[in-house]
């Protein structure tokens, strides 16, 4: 089977929600087997974006929130969406202005990823910011953040002691922690 041939076929598909970030379809299918089954997808309207914040002596900013979906407190890198027709960079500098109060003048992009690649289309997107500057703090009406900077080696302790559950944090933590230990960022 050639790799780039779906093997699925759709029947049908119909949107059965849809908000300004997210639209939730339902699909009657016939799977790559040949036996007929149901598909639910979420496509996401916006790219995930994660910003690591890291100054000369390797110190990160995170984010502290309370997650609704998970109905749990979560300390985070800095996150949030970029529209997928906007560029992605210009959205995490946005980010990173509201959410820690900070501006970069040099940013490196680490890495590129699906989500949960099973029911979702959502792509992330990870960068790290350094030669930062403090600027006004400037979060969302409906976000009610604590920020904290922390030495970027206890970061990684959090990752790895799983105190960190967040999927962006981790995946950015643990990239930037290698790219760092190859001497590449």
């Amino acid at each position: 089977m050639n790799e780039n041939t779906n093997p699925w076929i759709s029947k049908t598909k119909e949107t059965v929600y849809e908000n300004p970030w997210i639209k939730v379809a339902h699909e009657e299918v016939i799977t790559p087997t040949g036996t007929d089954g149901i598909y639910g997808t979420v496509h996401f309207k916006n790219y995930a974006i994660g910003i690591i914040p890291l100054d000369e002596d390797n110190n990160t900013w995170l984010i502290g929130q309370f997650r609704y979906a998970l109905k749990e407190y979560s300390w985070e890198i800095v996150e949030g969406g970029g529209k997928i027709e906007d560029n992605p960079l210009e959205a995490a500098k946005r980010e990173l202005q509201e959410e820690a109060g900070l501006a970069a003048e040099e940013w490196t992009k680490i890495a590129v990823f699906n989500t949960s690649n099973s029911v979702t289309d959502e792509v992330a997107i990870i960068y790290v910011a350094r030669k930062l500057s403090q600027v006004p703090q400037q979060p969302d009406d409906t976000e009610l953040l604590q920020v904290k900077k922390i030495p970027f080696a206890e970061v990684v302790e959090m990752v790895l002691n799983n105190t960190i559950k967040d999927s962006l944090t981790i995946i950015g933590v643990l990239k930037l922690q290698l790219l760092l230990q190859q001497g590449a960022v």
